[in-house]
């Protein structure tokens, strides 16, 4: 009966929040684990996959998972199960206002904001209990330093855009130390065919302060994050995923401007941001031998006062040895 319960509820739940898009770069969910000790994925965001062109405008991530990586002496700070894989990832993001054509602050609107970090992680998996933990480590800068503007200037040029506008009047730098701890929990399983289960985070530093809750609902051919089968991969594995989330936000240094250097020209107040922000994330995921492809969208409502809702889409690609 407790089965069926949670089985009709996580349904229910992400049925409803189908309807909104997903997927920010998040590379140690569960649905994105696979039993490889060693692989490199590249992953890229771009609202340009939704029709729009602001706010969180563009995003990439390089990832490294190899087993001499648990010698980075950084991994001492992350709490771990048994069974782990070890990483770095390099990501960069970007962000501008609903219009990239005026030269003057555009007040009421999202600050230009770009941010560079190195981030160090752990995955690992509890298959007695059936449950993942994944902590990170990033240290990184935002700012000027981040070459958000010059970027997005570049792209521009080479599909014929037309020139942003407005970067100088963009957060300035300052550094990023942020620390994360996730926490997934197997719910339900079906038949090997689809699984529920939990999601729990937390974010603190200089980039982030937030906590998150919500539910992750997979269906298709895949092989369980959480351990109980064989080790060796499956050839073959074609699944489609839905990730709603709350966040409960505490700080975002794109919006508030750096932790140390307060002189950004133009920044959100404190008091005008959305404590409560929703993000739906949903997209499809393809492994066949030693490749991987997956799609996504993400919806994210309102993170201020004076904004609006917004979603984006994502490509990753990855070589798996």
């Amino acid at each position: 009966m407790k089965t069926k319960f949670f089985l009709l509820f996580g349904l229910s739940y992400c049925c409803l929040s189908a309807f909104c898009k997903a997927q920010n770069i998040d590379n140690t969910a569960s649905f994105r684990s696979n039993h490889d000790r060693t692989y490199f994925r590249f992953h890229y965001d771009n609202d340009y996959f939704t029709a729009t062109d602001q706010y969180y405008t563009q995003g990439y991530q390089f990832e490294l998972v190899q087993p001499w990586l648990q010698k980075n002496p950084l991994t001492r700070l992350l709490p771990r199960f048994k069974t782990t894989q070890y990483g770095l990832a390099f990501d960069h993001f970007g962000f501008t206002p609903t219009s990239i054509q005026s030269d003057d602050i555009l007040r009421g609107d999202r600050p230009f904001a770009s941010a560079a970090l190195l981030k160090s992680f752990v995955m690992s998996v509890d298959s007695v209990h059936k449950q993942r933990l994944s902590a990170a480590l990033s240290l990184g800068a935002i700012g000027p330093l981040a070459l958000g503007g010059e970027m997005q200037t570049a792209i521009h040029r080479q599909i014929n855009g037309i020139k942003p506008q407005g970067w100088q009047h963009q957060i300035q730098n300052d550094v990023i130390l942020n620390y994360e701890l996730n926490h997934e929990k197997q719910l339900v399983t079906y038949r090997k065919f689809l699984l529920i289960n939990s999601n729990a985070q937390i974010r603190a530093g200089t980039f982030h302060n937030r906590a998150q809750v919500g539910l992750t609902l997979t269906a298709g051919c895949f092989q369980s994050p959480f351990g109980g089968e064989k080790t060796a991969r499956k050839r073959f594995q074609l699944f489609g995923y839905v990730q709603p989330l709350l966040n409960f936000v505490g700080y975002n240094a794109t919006l508030q401007g750096g932790l140390f250097n307060r002189s950004s020209p133009y920044t959100i107040a404190a008091e005008d941001l959305s404590r409560v922000v929703f993000q739906n994330n949903f997209g499809v995921i393809l492994r066949f031998k030693k490749m991987e492809l997956e799609y996504s969208q993400s919806f994210l409502s309102k993170e201020f006062k004076t904004g609006t809702a917004h979603a984006w889409g994502g490509i990753r690609i990855g070589v798996l040895w």
